[in-house]
């Protein structure tokens, strides 16, 4: 009995609401070809346009239904994604609400994916009708040119739109043949290699010059070499070794070469690692969590600067003597330069780089070195979680309280939730480290779902910061409108001590906002439901959500009187007033305007490790994870509008960045000193920040989240509309409310919910889309993620002026 073979495919570009494995028949020639992993190419559609999906599964079957389609083609000599890699992205995808392919796609690197180029011609045996004119022309015009051309090729000489779908329809009905070619988006990086070539013994020797006879010579002395060392060593142009080629003397071949990644080298963690008693402690237990025959969970809870990185260290030790891969991520790219070059110093040659800043061509190489066994270890940020190990060993996750480990884009993923259900396939250890975790992994840690291992004192000499609140209710306390007088005082004594000092303030640009004195109009994006911020390096107001920009005016554009003001100040402004109040300190200032080049990270941190600067100032990323040693003194300039956020994590976001910026100071032998101004010195927040003490300050904030059923006692799922017109957008949103009553009434009311909205969030229109959303407390279930799955679906598939996503407990709901 002859048997059918079937693959079911994930397939790209496809909707979510109409999203599934697709089945496709597996012709002969590809048998051996066609496994779960490798990409493929195969017809879509109606007009079975070519698209490129990935093989989820095989199967045989005793009969093959006639409508089945045919793969085309195999793209990979060797599965990419292996069975764990496939469960791993099934699972991406029932968690966030995303298509097969999306979900696969985060587990490959961009340079990788391939693009599809169809070519055309006329098939000349073709005798039937044509059903129109537009038809006729092209088959005429493909017969003359007696070719396969491209189909943009055709369409443009044909004078149609690109968007026509005629060709597809011609080659359906027999009209016209087609050919398929796939091209990667980024190549192998390759090197010229030159070799002799072997010559028969009665093949007559070629009359060679001196030149040649010399590049002969250090071919046989080298044996093996690229064509521009060749060159150097036999000081010849390349002009020669072609005439040597063309002889027959020489062959040149192309060896595959990676493109390295500019890191500096760290002069740390080179030796071995001494370890206090308290952190040994912690990696005595860790070692034995990671021995154990079963996946588990930790949390290592340290007070800055108590050497978390050196107990991790110490146990990616140990994994990487058994063999097994380690991924370590890190919250942020401004942490990647300290943080890898201290890899690259520990372990060399076995280290993997992950994240955004680095160009497609090093993203592919990383990828291949890890995909190949060549390295060990994965250092990188988010979309470190997918690298392509076989076995993994340890995953950790520093600074694990982050929001940046929760994608924002499709698939909305949570990074740690990947990481726990990767070790649980592979039996290995998840690492959480932080000195403020997240309530939601503390609460875990204190509940028995992960082992809690604790580092209360800094490590070595150093010891806390002395932390001061500063009262900036009065005017006549400060010297700038940033910084307070007893602020500047300090700056000015610790530059003259030869220290540096750190500054946060968490806005970038000059002036937050301006606003008329006439008429109180603000100055606000045409796109996005928000004030334009005011930029002195270029004298416009730009948008930070959509990047709209205006040269600055003083005229108002209401009333069109000439009194439009500056308020409010950014780090633009802020490196300004420095440069009064500590006229001869150097300043760098740090913000996304200043980190848009590829290694602008590594060459500002570097340099201000070098202390060619004396005052590092910037937002958020200069807070944490940073280890400077002559750092003592730091200020906090503004966090009343954190303290008093309407989100419930405002109060856990301003703790921890109080918290963790403060940690920046007295790393070294030096005692530090920080400052934390603020119109509310009395509050307990700040104390609780000022003397690190976490667990008092969750012992205070946990009841409140009970009492309001906020996570740690529920997880939220949003729901979020966006359209051009405003009225239908809160209407499909009602549509939408009323849909999820039904359906939870009727087949899920076993599921406890509480439905928040629908409602306008603060921010009501971004990029000129309106934006309405449905909160939902909930309890993430299979059975919770199915209904809204078919809530999305229906929606999507009904309207098409609107567009809708759901998210599984987002960072932000303000």
């Amino acid at each position: 009995m002859n048997l059918f073979t079937i693959a079911k495919v994930a397939v790209e570009n496809t909707a979510y609401s109409f999203d599934m494995l697709f089945d496709y028949s597996v012709p002969d020639f590809l048998l051996s070809s066609v496994k779960p992993g490798v990409r493929v190419f195969l017809p879509f559609g109606n007009g079975a346009k070519k698209r490129i999906g990935i093989v989820f599964s095989v199967r045989k079957e005793k009969e093959k239904s006639p409508k089945l389609k045919s793969i085309s083609g195999v793209l990979d000599s060797e599965p990419l994604l292996t069975e764990e890699m496939l469960l791993t992205a099934n699972f991406v995808r029932e968690q966030t609400f995303c298509t097969y392919f999306d979900a696969c796609k985060q587990f490959l690197p961009i340079g990788y994916s391939a693009k599809i180029t169809v070519y055309y011609a006329a098939d000349p045996d073709y005798d039937g009708e044509f059903s129109d004119e537009t038809e006729k022309t092209v088959y005429d015009f493909l017969i003359a040119k007696n070719r396969y051309l491209k189909d943009e090729t055709v369409l443009n000489e044909c004078k149609l739109q690109k968007s026509s779908d005629i060709l597809d329809k011609m080659f359906v009905s027999g009209k016209l043949l087609r050919n398929t070619e796939s091209k990667r988006r980024v190549n192998d990086a390759v090197l010229k290699m030159v070799k002799l070539k072997d010559i028969e013994s009665d093949s007559q020797t070629p009359k060679l010059t001196k030149k040649q006879e010399n590049v002969i010579k250090v071919i046989e002395e080298f044996k093996t070499l690229s064509v521009n060392e060749l060159c150097y060593y036999a000081g010849v142009t390349a002009t020669v070794v072609t005439g040597l080629e063309s002889k027959g003397v020489l062959e040149t071949y192309d060896r595959e070469v990676y493109r390295s990644v500019k890191m500096q080298a760290s002069d740390k963690s080179n030796g071995e690692i001494k370890l206090s008693l308290e952190q040994n402690a912690a990696f005595e237990g860790l070692k034995k969590l990671y021995n154990s025959d079963k996946a588990e969970g930790a949390l290592l809870f340290g007070v800055t600067g108590s050497g978390k990185t050196q107990v991790y260290l110490k146990l990616i030790d140990e994994t990487i003597n058994t063999g097994r891969g380690v991924i370590v991520m890190i919250p942020e790219i401004s942490l990647t330069p300290q943080i890898i070059s201290l890899f690259y110093n520990r372990y060399p040659d076995n280290v993997a780089v992950f994240h955004s800043a680095l160009s497609l061509g090093e993203r592919l190489d990383e990828w291949k070195r890890v995909k190949r066994g060549e390295a060990k270890i994965a250092v990188g940020t988010r979309s470190a979680v997918f690298a392509p190990f076989d076995d993994i060993g340890l995953i950790i996750i520093d600074e694990e309280q982050e929001h940046t480990y929760k994608s924002e884009m499709t698939p909305r993923y949570g990074a740690k939730d990947v990481a726990a259900y990767r070790v649980g396939k592979h039996k290995g250890l998840l690492l959480l480290s932080s000195a403020t975790p997240s309530f939601d992994s503390f609460t875990k840690a204190q509940t028995g779902v992960y082992s809690l291992f604790t580092l209360k004192n800094r490590f070595g000499n150093a010891v806390l910061p002395s932390v001061e609140a500063v009262d900036t209710t009065y005017s006549s306390d400060m010297a700038t409108d940033n910084i307070s007088k007893r602020l500047a005082d300090a700056l000015q004594e610790n530059f003259e001590n030869g220290k540096q000092s750190i500054l946060l303030l968490n806005r970038r640009g000059y002036n937050t906002f301006a606003v008329c004195s006439e008429c109180s109009t603000v100055a606000t994006c045409p796109n996005c439901s928000i004030s334009l911020t005011y930029h002195i390096k270029n004298g416009r107001l730009m948008c930070h959500y959509c990047g709209y920009s205006v040269p600055f005016t003083k005229k108002c554009s209401n009333c069109g009187n000439d009194t439009l003001n500056f308020k409010g100040s950014g780090t633009q402004k802020l490196e300004e007033q420095l440069a009064k109040i500590v006229p001869s300190a150097k300043v760098l200032r740090m913000d996304a305007d200043t980190t848009s080049s590829r290694y602008s990270y590594e060459e500002k941190f570097n340099a201000f490790a070098n202390k060619e600067y004396d005052i590092l100032i910037g937002t958020q990323m200069v807070a944490k994870g940073l280890d400077f040693p002559d750092v003592t003194l730091v200020g906090v300039l503004s966090i009343d509008q954190m303290l008093y956020n309407d989100d419930y994590k405002s109060m856990e976001r301003a703790f921890d960045l109080i918290t963790q910026v403060v940690g920046r100071c007295g790393r070294g032998n030096l005692p530090g000193k920080a400052f934390i101004q603020t119109d509310f010195v009395q509050n307990e927040i700040i104390d609780y920040a000022k003397s690190q003490d976490y667990e008092s300050f969750y012992n205070v904030e946990l009841p409140l989240r009970r009492q309001l059923i906020y996570p740690p006692f529920c997880d939220i799922c949003e729901i979020g509309f966006s359209g051009e017109s405003e009225s239908l957008t809160m209407k499909s949103a009602l549509k939408f409310l009323n849909d999820l009553k039904s359906l939870h009434s009727e087949k899920y009311s076993e599921q406890n919910v509480i439905v928040l909205g629908p409602a306008v969030p603060k921010i009501a229109k971004i990029n000129g889309k309106y934006r309405v959303r449905i909160i939902v407390k909930c309890k993430n279930t299979k059975r919770m993620r199915e209904m809204i799955s078919i809530l999305l679906k229906e929606f999507l598939k009904n309207n098409k002026q609107i567009s809708a996503f759901a998210d599984m407990n987002p960072e932000d709901i303000v």
